[in-house]
């Protein structure tokens, strides 16, 4: 099994929200990408309420206008460690769905999942990833003003066409049946993906959730199986 490891995120786009004389000082030398690995570590443990520009900046080495120079606002600033990764994400899944569809052979069940699933376990092999897929799964506790745009913005294109695939290869299935798949889908695999060491309290010596094959071949497996299930609202 092959998983594509190349979802470093693009370079952040800086938003020009401040006006004044010049910039601050401390601009350059990787100095937004900075910011944005500090605060996607702080926003990671301790969520958008409750981290601090103060703490992003200490752990950034810049100061807070500088923050304010690159990004806004706090908000601003969420938003921007969220899209660099998620829109990566998203695109792949997207590019693994076309590849698909050019095939002359029927789509399967199990080949949509791992498009769907595979772009974001790959996030796992570092530490970086890990730290984003905490985020992530921090992001449905946050509240409804903060969370659905950015959830919309980075997935909901991509998501969409998946559902649509479905539809088109699991005929019996109606559009209830497989949004509603889709939502268990995501809450799975958002689970299984974040670290919450729970196998290891379970079945420490049964499961090892820190092997990516593992953890892949078996939500894959459940997640095919559920899709593949009889339908609760038939077409």
């Amino acid at each position: 099994m092959t998983i594509y490891n190349s979802l470093a995120p693009p370079a952040p786009k800086r938003k020009t929200a401040r006006k004044g004389p010049g910039r601050p000082e401390g601009t350059g030398d990787n100095a937004s990408e900075r910011i944005l690995d500090a605060a996607e570590d702080e926003f990671a443990e301790t969520g958008y309420t409750g981290t601090s520009l103060r703490a992003i900046s200490q752990k950034a080495g810049v100061t807070q206008a500088l923050i304010n120079y690159y990004f806004g606002s706090k908000y601003g600033l969420y938003e921007a460690v969220f899209i660099r990764r998620g829109r990566v994400v998203s695109d792949e899944r997207l590019r693994r769905l076309n590849q698909l569809k050019q095939r002359t052979d029927p789509i399967t069940v199990e080949q949509v999942v791992r498009a769907f699933l595979e772009p974001t376990i790959a996030l796992r092999e570092e530490p970086a990833g890990r730290r984003f897929l905490r985020l992530q799964a921090r992001l449905h506790t946050e509240p409804a003003e903060i969370s659905y745009r950015l959830r919309n913005e980075a997935y909901d294109i991509s998501t969409r066409a998946f559902v649509n695939t479905l539809l088109e290869i699991c005929p019996s299935l109606s559009a209830k049946d497989v949004n509603w798949r889709m939502a268990l889908t995501i809450g799975a695999y958002m689970y299984a993906f974040s670290d919450t060491h729970r196998l290891d309290e379970l079945a420490p010596t049964e499961c090892d959730p820190n092997d990516t094959k593992e953890v892949i071949e078996e939500i894959t497996a459940f997640v095919t199986a559920g899709l593949r299930a009889p339908p609760v609202y038939p077409r």
